[in-house]
This record gives C-alpha cells, sequence and structure tokens, in this order.
C-alpha cells in the first residue's frame, strides 16, 4: 500500500457497527466491561481510545516504524523519551533545534540531572567526536528549525548505534511524505502533529513512532503514567488532515521553491535559506535521503530587526505567527519569538540574527503569495 493509500485507510476502516465510512469520535471517558478485567480492548480514555488507536497505527504505517504513540503536544512526546533515561545519562545534541526543545534539555532536564552536549555544527565529523565519551541518546531534527541545515542520517545512525547511542529525529519540518528517518536508521521519530500532519492550525498534538516494539514499551508506560495524551476530538482532526498530507505537501514545496528562487533576485535581501536550491549546502544530502524539500524558507534581510518588523507588520496574505506546516502562509521572527528562549549569543552563532524572517509557505496561489512578500518588502 502506497503512501497517500495508507494516510486514508490504514487504521480507519469503515466502522463495524455503522457502517460509517469515517471513524467515529469515541468521546467515552471510560468503557463498560463484561467483567472486572474484561472488556473489547479499551478501558479508560487516558489508558487507550479507540480514536487514538487509529491515529497511533496511521502515524506508524507513515513513517514505516513498528509503532507510535500520541501526545498532547510535540513537547510532551519529547518529554516522554527525555523520561526514559536517568540522572547523570548523557545527551547528544546540536543548537540547532527548536527553541522548545533548547528549553526542555536546559530548564527542565538539564537540573534533573541529564548531562546536555552540543555539537559545534551539524557534521558528522563534529557528532563522532562528541561521541568518544559516550551517550544515550543522540538528537537531532532535519531541516533544523530555522536555519534548514541537513543532515546526514543514514551516516549519523551508524555513528550514534556505533556509540551505543539510540538515534532520536524529529521529522516536524519534512514530513513522512518527504522524509522517513526509520529507513534511514533512527530508533525514535518526533512530530509535532500540530505542524504539517495537522495541516490546518486547528489542532495542537505529537507523537513518538519507534523502530522496534520493544523500544515502546517506556513510552507507553510514561504514555499511560504520565497521562499528557490527546483528546479523542484532537485525534480525529489529526488523522482529517492527514489524509490529504501528499497532496498538500506537493504544494508547500513548489510554493517554495518558486517563492525563494525569486526572493533569491531581490534587492533587499541579503540571503535565502531553502534545502531545495541547488546553492543550499546541504542540497546534496537532502537530495538523497528526501523525496522532496518541503515547506519553510528561512530569509535575512539587508537592514536590522525594525526593518525585519516592519517588513512582517506590512504583509496581508502572510500571518505574523508562530507554529508552521498550516495551509495558510505565516511568517515569524524567530530571534524575538519561537526562539526567544536561546541565547542571543547562541543564536548569533547560529545564524538566528535579529533580521532573520522565518516563512512557512502555504498552498494559497504562488502569485498572491509573491505580491504580498513584494509589496511588504518595497
Amino acid at each position: 500500500m502506497r503512501f497517500e493509500t495508507k494516510a486514508i485507510h490504514v487504521g480507519q476502516p469503515p466502522d463495524p457497527s455503522t457502517g460509517a465510512t469515517v471513524l467515529p469520535i469515541h468521546l467515552s471517558s471510560t468503557f463498560t466491561q463484561e467483567a472486572p478485567c474484561v472488556h473489547k480492548g479499551f478501558d479508560y480514555s487516558r489508558s487507550g481510545n479507540p480514536t487514538r488507536k487509529a491515529l497511533e497505527e496511521c502515524l506508524a504505517a507513515l513513517e514505516e516504524g513498528a509503532a507510535a504513540a500520541a501526545f498532547a503536544s510535540g513537547l510532551a512526546a519529547e518529554t516522554a523519551i527525555l523520561s526514559q533515561l536517568q540522572p547523570g545519562d548523557r545527551v547528544v545534541t546540536t543548537p540547532h533545534v527548536y527553541g522548545g526543545t533548547y528549553r526542555l534539555l536546559e530548564k527542565i532536564f538539564r537540573p534533573w540531572g541529564l548531562e546536555v552536549e552540543y555539537v559545534p555544527d551539524v557534521s558528522i565529523n563534529a557528532f563522532q567526536t562528541h561521541l568518544k565519551n559516550g551517550a544515550k541518546l543522540v538528537w537531532v531534527e532535519t531541516p533544523t528549525n530555522p536555519m534548514l541545515s541537513i543532515i546526514d542520517l543514514a551516516e549519523l545512525a551508524k555513528v550514534a548505534h556505533g556509540a551505543n547511542a539510540l538515534l532520536v529525529v524529529d521529522n516536524t519540518f519534512a514530513s513522512p511524505y518527504f522524509q522517513r528517518p526509520i529507513a534511514l536508521g533512527a530508533d525514535f521519530v518526533i512530530h509535532s502533529t500540530t505542524k504539517y500532519l495537522g495541516g490546518h492550525s486547528d489542532v495542537v498534538g505529537g507523537a513518538v513512532i519507534t523502530a522496534r516494539s520493544k523500544l515502546m514499551e517506556g513510552i507507553r508506560f510514561y504514555q499511560n503514567a504520565a497521562g499528557a495524551v490527546p483528546g479523542p476530538f484532537e485525534c480525529w482532526l489529526t488523522l482529517r488532515g492527514m489524509k490529504t498530507l501528499g497532496i498538500r505537501m506537493e504544494r508547500h514545496q513548489s510554493n517554495a521553491l518558486e517563492i525563494a528562487t525569486r526572493l533569491l533576485k531581490h534587492p533587499k535581501v541579503e540571503r535565502v535559506v531553502y534545502p531545495g536550491l541547488d546553492c543550499h549546502p546541504g542540497y546534496l544530502v537532502a537530495k538523497r535521503q528526501m523525496s522532496g524539500f518541503s515547506g519553510m524558507v528561512s530569509v535575512v534581510l539587508r537592514g536590522n530587526s525594525q526593518d525585519a518588523t516592519k517588513v512582517l507588520k506590512r504583509l496581508k496574505v502572510f500571518s505574523l505567527a508562530e507554529s508552521l506546516g498550516g495551509v495558510e502562509s505565516l511568517a515569524e521572527l524567530p530571534a524575538l519569538m519561537t526562539h526567544a528562549s536561546i541565547p542571543a549569543k547562541v543564536r548569533n552563532d547560529l545564524g538566528i540574527v535579529d533580521g532573520l524572517i522565518r516563512l512557512s509557505i502555504g498552498i494559497e496561489h504562488v502569485e498572491d503569495l509573491w505580491e504580498d512578500l513584494k509589496q511588504a518588502l518595497e
């Protein structure tokens, strides 16, 4: 079964009791039992719910994983993985991560006792050097947020496993339509399902997908014990969004490539970052491990943050908002918004300068998007 067919059908057969073609939303918090501990697979919705089960089955299929667990947010999904560790365990990662991930590592898990080490760049050699002292997890995003750096996942998996570490990949920016890290050697895949998977900016959620069923045991225990689960309606909304993931991602990508190409030639633009441009340093790796380049574009303007703010305030079709991956186009200033929790020196070293604008290119008509950007810039 191919990707688009899986997205519509896996975990979602017609309802056996009514014949409903669309999966019902099972709102019940509890389930009647025939006798103590004798039931139809569900007893309490924190522990398991039919709508959530359908979402998890579909997520696992799309990522080509063994199992999936859905959570109330992407950060809840990240917390589930980090909670498998013990104080004193070591995580090797890169500062090229979402600001919320950096905050989670530095403000929650480091005080708890986790050792976190950041590689200076996203090269395989840098990871190799920092893994000489061992680690429990190697944690990466690719493309990274918001600098869209590309990490060679197949090579990194070899290096991580050679150091007896598990590889965790945040696949939110690419989506499983364009990239499947488990097929490249990853042990865990994380998603903020709020983004491309949900696709309509109307639901918050997260997910963990594992390469092997054994890895899911601790995640499942945490999911039930800590209870940061999505409600049935959120699961249903995410499933609804996933049905059109393939056709949406194709439009996100085609629009993004056209916008990035045009921005390269604009006199007020200093730099354009998009993995689908052959001038991107990670272009060849991205082309090898991804089937497409997704819909995120980062732009550095000539000038300062005040100039960038003026441009953002002039936009009319693009919304000035955090998040990404919805059908509508969004623009934001990472230094003041999504990545404000990262120290200024670290941001600047990464290239997240005050004049950097992150664009989430939606599926509107590309000419309307370009006209909006052009009038804002001029």
